[in-house]
């Protein structure tokens, strides 16, 4: 299983290129960030490039997909972050949809996002990218986001119909709002491009919370499932501690890590 770590999440308010350092330090090859467009690309691709990591997703622009009049913005922005996927080696982007609009009815919101995404499915066939939506909690940390069904997030997938749009399976988020994980994941892991993980509740280290995260991730092992599962969390513990006791925690229950 190919594991990566989200590095302003788990070493927030750290120096980003030591926190890369360290990720490799740990036995991690891969890391993702958010934000591309406050950040100083080239010494991330330098420190990349040196330190032999793989960059496995990065954010596109926040722009609206439930508001139609905001299309043309939110397809150039898919098509800068193409460009800055590409020239640092990343074949996943990571987009959210926007916040609901009182004013308009789902069902167009609905048809907005799905058209707004066809869009931008010639860009991201030509550059052979993955673009995932994300379904986030709307109970604890997203209040008034969309999309906060994972259900939904698969509904559009297969109206884009195209491989290069899936979802983001954010375990954390959708655990909070549905449940069923193994059962959900196993049933539509052909529309899942990407994964986050946490501890549930509080955010924090996988191990922690309610859910046993060995048997999860097993279930994704055995459906052949081949890109990757990035830690998305808020540390208790000193980062490089934490990271070290989950590789440790899912080596013991016979996960294997890349």
């Amino acid at each position: 299983m190919k594991f990566s770590v989200v590095i302003g999440a788990v070493y927030a308010g750290k120096d980003f290129i030591q926190s890369m350092r360290e990720v490799k330090q740990l036995g991690f090859n891969a890391f993702e960030f958010w934000s591309w467009w406050d950040k100083d690309l080239s010494a991330i691709k330098v420190a990349k490039d040196a330190f032999h990591l793989q960059l496995s997703s990065i954010v596109t622009k926040f722009i609206s997909l439930t508001d139609p009049a905001k299309r043309q913005e939110y397809v150039q922005g898919v098509r800068q972050t193409i460009d800055v996927a590409k020239m640092l080696g990343c074949s996943t982007i990571v987009s959210q949809v926007g916040q609901e609009i009182p004013a308009i009815s789902r069902e167009e919101q609905h048809r907005s996002i799905v058209e707004g995404l066809r869009a931008c499915v010639p860009f991201l066939k030509e550059s052979g990218i993955t673009l995932v939506i994300e379904p986030l909690n709307t109970i604890v940390d997203h209040k008034g986001y969309y999309l906060d069904s994972a259900k939904e997030g698969f509904q559009i997938v297969e109206e884009v119909g195209s491989p290069y749009v899936k979802v983001l399976y954010d375990i954390y988020h959708m655990q909070i709002m549905e449940g069923n994980i193994i059962s959900t994941i196993t049933e539509n892991i052909e529309k899942i491009g990407h994964f986050h993980v946490a501890g549930v509740p509080g955010r924090h280290e996988p191990y922690t919370g309610e859910l046993y995260y060995i048997n999860i991730l097993k279930a994704i092992e055995e459906t052949g499932f081949n890109g990757y599962v990035a830690l998305e969390y808020f540390p208790i513990e000193d980062p490089s501690k934490g990271l070290t006791k989950f590789l440790n925690w899912v080596k013991w229950g016979g996960i294997s890590t890349d």
